[in-house]
């Protein structure tokens, strides 16, 4: 899980501006209209819409948004008409790439997304490409000075966690996709707060980096995390400590 997880870590220490925090409304936004669209406007049954909407709160999104999103989604308010389409390629060095979008346009999407692979060293790849590399997993993380790692795995073990790992300043707790609810609850019951929770999709196995091309891979991470239309991303690259540690140093 080192790619996702040493993404995650650098994404946690970046600075929030205006416009990460504006593209951040924009993708909750995105993602509780579909939700709400695919599986009702109701969240007490619908742990998608349930999900997006905690992340919503989580990121301060009035109230008024949440509910316009929801109306969209279900119909109740005239909106754009939304599709989820996940697209493939590689990075430096072969890294496998997973890019969930939500678009209303999957041809300016594919084609601005191209331009990105191709002008970071990367290349978009055929459907089917990288997926089977990736497992979707739960993904809770929890911050290492709000519990101790024997609670934690007593709580989140038992209530149907698959593993938890340590990872610079933080716990991450993987879960099946069918029992992230049933830990996130486990976890809040027992007073373990959680930093992030997310569906997500792990790699089976990583690409280990040098400096030269940890340096161009985070910049094709930063310009598809950029693009509009990019809902998660997802690769399977591991860079060790001391070549991020130089990285940022040189900056």
């Amino acid at each position: 899980m080192s790619g996702h997880s040493k993404w995650a870590t650098i994404k946690r220490k970046k600075s929030v501006t205006d416009a990460a925090r504006g593209r951040v409304f924009t993708r909750l936004i995105k993602e509780i209209s579909i939700a709400a669209k695919h599986g009702g406007g109701d969240p007490a049954g619908n742990p998608r819409l349930r999900t997006a909407i905690l992340a919503a709160k989580g990121a301060n999104m009035p109230a008024d948004n949440i509910d316009r999103a929801i109306k969209k989604g279900t119909g109740e308010l005239e909106g754009v008409h939304y599709e989820e389409i996940t697209y493939e390629g590689y990075g430096p060095s072969g890294v496998a790439i997973l890019v969930d979008t939500v678009t209303d346009n999957k041809n300016r999407t594919a084609a601005e997304l191209r331009n990105i692979f191709t002008k970071h060293g990367g290349n978009m790849g055929s459907q089917g490409c990288v997926a089977w590399m990736f497992a979707p997993k739960g993904l809770i993380t929890v911050e290492a000075g709000k519990t101790d790692e024997d609670t934690l795995m007593s709580v989140a073990l038992d209530a149907g966690a698959e593993d938890i790992k340590s990872d610079d300043g933080a716990f991450e707790v993987v879960t099946p996709p069918g029992a992230f609810e049933a830990v996130k609850k486990a976890l809040e019951e027992s007073k373990i707060p959680t930093a992030s929770a997310e569906l997500t999709k792990i790699p089976q196995n990583t690409v280990k980096m040098d400096a030269s091309h940890a340096a161009t891979m985070l910049k094709l991470m930063d310009a598809v995390e950029d693009f509009e239309d990019t809902q998660k991303v997802y690769a399977n690259f591991d860079i060790p400590a001391e070549v991020l540690a130089k990285l940022e140093a040189g900056k």
